[in-house]
């Protein structure tokens, strides 16, 4: 059995999308490139056809990648969630206490981070150390680099 997988309800229709397309314009595109290659003559020496084949194989593989993780999916009921204290889909505003530098990160499902856009996988160190956790408290987290202390300044969703 697969284990299951939390998606944002975006986060789902993202990967249902790629999935589409994958399916409806990629597919086709390849079975084209097949087809003009076939059409060269002699397969055992058209390098052609055997880039076509691999793009195919590695593209059907990507396509039951997909497909294997949306049978396991399961859309986060936000309404589940605890109001003021951290836990996914939580925006949490930091200042590091030693460097007294402030930050925002939203927690999301592995799949859905995005450090470039402030969203950090639910379950990377730091946000680890923060579910749970209300505004206002202080909070010591072990980080590759060594331990940090945060104050938690605000939480929402």
């Amino acid at each position: 059995m697969n284990e299951v997988k939390y998606f944002t309800k975006d986060g789902l229709e993202k990967l249902k999308g790629e999935l589409e397309h994958l399916k409806s314009v990629e597919r086709p595109a390849i079975s084209q490139q097949i087809a003009e290659a076939r059409e060269k003559g002699d397969l055992s020496e058209n390098a052609e056809y055997d880039a076509a084949k691999n793009a195919q194989g590695m593209l059907e593989l990507k396509i039951s990648k997909l497909e294997n993780t949306l049978s396991s999916a399961r859309v986060i009921d936000e309404s589940q969630l605890e109001e003021g204290k951290v836990s996914i889909l939580s925006t949490v505003k930091l200042k590091n206490l030693k460097n007294k530098a402030s930050m925002s990160y939203t927690l999301v499902p592995e799949n859905e981070a995005n450090i470039k856009e402030g969203k950090i996988s639910v379950s990377s160190p730091i946000a680890r150390g923060l579910l749970g956790k209300k505004q206002g408290e202080q909070v010591e987290i072990q980080v590759p680099a060594g331990l940090l202390t945060f104050e938690i300044l605000e939480v929402s969703r």
